[in-house]
């Protein structure tokens, strides 16, 4: 099978947890048939074949990126521009969308940025809680209430054809709480921590330059 149609398997095929997880809400965007269609077109268009790619992990996809299009770190803008897959999700920008583009527009586009790459989540659905968006690790019961499905997601993604080498997490944060389950699973050789793209837009707008290069040596190592 090639590694698009073991994405698509997975991520069509997932369901979202029940009333467990009292105080946050879960948005789960493969249960649309549109964000079904998005995700048969796009893996199919850039990851047709059997090569190995270097994972990416963010934290969980937002509301308005990853949580709404389905694909992590593509806000429906990017979907449709740099993409070109057509959708209706609106025009909303992402920041953090908007800063991943800028890294693969620099890296050369979409075809030779996702040839190399897979852009992920450790926890696949948008974690919402007073209508806002929330990462996973915010509350030490939810984060170990997750934590057995954090693993299986990572073990469910390297299937798809992972360099195993090294991987690349976004936030320190992210990054402490998967090198435990990487100790403990010896999953990748080594670990590459990067700043969050959304921490980069939000205080470090300015210095943008020098971390979408460093997301490109990370990358191209």
């Amino acid at each position: 099978m090639s590694f698009a149609s073991k994405a698509i398997k997975y991520f069509n095929g997932l369901k979202k947890p029940g009333s467990k997880f009292i105080g946050v809400d879960l948005i789960n965007p493969y249960e649309t048939d549109v964000v079904k269609n998005i995700v048969k077109e796009f893996y199919n268009k850039f990851y047709g074949d059997k090569h190995k790619r270097i994972l990416v992990f963010g934290i969980n996809p937002g509301r308005f990126g990853g949580g709404l299009t389905g694909i992590s770190f593509t806000d429906p803008v990017a979907l449709g521009e740099a993409c070109k897959i057509e959708n209706n999700l609106g025009e909303r920008k992402e920041l953090s969308s908007k800063f991943i583009y800028m890294v693969i527009n620099e890296f050369g586009g979409t075809k030779k940025f996702f040839s190399r790459v897979f852009l992920t989540a450790l926890y696949p659905f948008a974690i919402i809680k007073n209508g806002k968006n929330y990462n996973y690790y915010d509350e030490k019961p939810l984060a170990q209430k997750l934590k057995p499905e954090i693993i299986n997601t990572i073990k469910s993604q390297i299937k798809f054809g992972a360099r195993r080498d090294f991987v690349v997490l976004l936030g320190k944060k992210n990054a402490n709480y998967f090198s435990e389950i990487n100790n403990e699973f010896k999953f990748f050789d080594n670990v590459i921590v990067l700043e969050h793209p959304r921490y980069i837009m939000q205080y470090r707008l300015k210095k943008k330059d020098f971390y979408i290069k460093k997301y490109i040596d990370a990358i191209s190592s």
